[in-house]
């Protein structure tokens, strides 16, 4: 298929929007008060520092809201605006955070239900409009919702754009596109779907195998059982990892999508020759700038001399878990989670260790004074870490004394 004619088609619809519609003084208000914070703003003004009797909180620098969520958010009040008494869907979570997705629910925003992991358009009709979420929509979905006629309204983020216009650019030349994400998120189910052969790596130990298998050959058999579920239908090892770019999930690590994209250039070089690396290699910088300043933010936060910190974002924000990692990488105990209702009076925690389900922790705060360290990944609004911050206020403040 055809993906950037279909692209083209689907821009030029009368149907489809993607700009808004002119409404942002009218949401100003209602996205102030659910999402903004005075005190976040008061911490930022103070060196990103909040001291209150024996709780110091340092504050990441680059944190929370970036511009696309805000941009994806502020079209999805827009939208209810502008169609008052239309029904609204979306496809997927606007961005990930619970209390976000719940206040479109309280605006009458419906989600695309699905039956067997897999959603189900035809709740749909032409009468209805359909929100694109910020992480966008597979090729196949928005066909679906061209066919239909409905009303569209794509918020996907434009760094998420770029990405897929660059697995068009693999695509173009015959390349296969080497995706550094998570195969089941969002993004990445966007993004493959607009490549024609693609192979999902979730990290640097499977690119190492990848190259590996591209250097010195290997078991076919054994390779594809490893990446059956994050590669396209029909791929071939043997023939299909001779032409390759470089392609990414926006949320992921920066440091090691670089790492990834240098280790395949080198494997490229080494098989093939310095003079014939351009017949064989393809890379495009696709690193979001959001993500990439919240992760430089909590290097320099960790850095620090912290007790503790506190990640907070929804359990399955790919960019939250990397902060979180970042923490954990570093020898500092790290709690991730997604709203301040996650911690109570009673000294307890129930938080997300990396790679883990939920668990609970008891006295997690210690005795005496501390420094918490303090982030939130790009979905999360300041109101939210507002409510963090003074609940750790309120807990040490009435702690019973051991």
């Amino acid at each position: 298929m055809d993906t950037k004619a279909f692209r083209r088609l689907l821009h030029s619809s009368e149907y489809y929007h993607r700009k808004g519609f002119g409404r942002e003084a009218e949401v100003a208000n209602i996205l102030h008060s659910e999402y903004q914070s005075d005190l976040i703003q008061q911490i930022r003004e103070n060196n990103y520092t909040l001291q209150r009797g024996e709780v110091t909180i340092r504050l990441a620098e680059a944190f929370g809201f970036c511009w696309g969520v805000e941009r994806a958010v502020a079209m999805a009040y827009e939208t209810r605006q502008h169609f008052p008494n239309k029904r609204i869907w979306i496809t997927n979570e606007i961005i990930h955070n619970p209390s976000v997705n719940q206040n479109l629910r309280d605006i009458q925003v419906e989600f695309i239900p699905v039956e067997n992991s897999h959603k189900d358009f035809s709740v749909v009709t032409k009468e209805d409009v359909v929100i694109l979420p910020a992480f966008g929509a597979s090729v196949q979905e928005m066909q679906i919702l061209h066919e239909k006629s409905c009303t569209i309204v794509d918020t996907t983020c434009p760094w998420v754009s770029k990405v897929w216009n660059t697995v068009e650019k693999h695509k173009k030349v015959n390349y296969t596109s080497i995706i550094h994400g998570k195969y089941k998120h969002e993004e990445t189910i966007t993004t493959s779907s607009f490549a024609d052969k693609y192979l999902v790596v979730l990290n640097l130990a499977e690119a190492e195998y990848v190259c590996n298998y591209i250097l010195k050959g290997g078991n076919r058999d054994e390779f594809m059982a490893k990446f059956s579920k994050t590669c396209s239908i029909g791929f071939n090892p043997d023939t299909d990892l001779e032409r390759v770019g470089i392609a990414n999930q926006t949320t992921m690590l920066k440091g090691e999508t670089e790492q990834i994209g240098k280790l395949f250039e080198r494997t490229m070089m080494k098989k093939y020759g310095p003079t014939n690396l351009n017949q064989h290699f393809l890379s495009f910088n696709t690193i979001c700038d959001a993500t990439q300043e919240r992760q430089d933010a909590m290097f320099q936060l960790v850095d620090e001399k912290l007790n503790l910190m506190v990640v907070i974002g929804g359990f399955n924000s790919s960019n939250t878990t990397h902060l979180q990692e970042i923490a954990l990488n570093q020898g500092i105990p790290s709690y991730h989670i997604d709203s301040a209702e996650r911690i109570s009076l009673e000294n307890r925690i129930e938080h997300k260790p990396l790679h883990e389900d939920l668990k609970v922790t008891e006295n997690w705060l210690p005795d005496g004074s501390i420094v918490v360290g303090v982030t939130s990944g790009a979905s999360t609004p300041n109101k939210v870490v507002e409510e963090v911050i003074e609940k750790i206020f309120n807990l040490k403040l009435v702690a019973p004394v051991v």
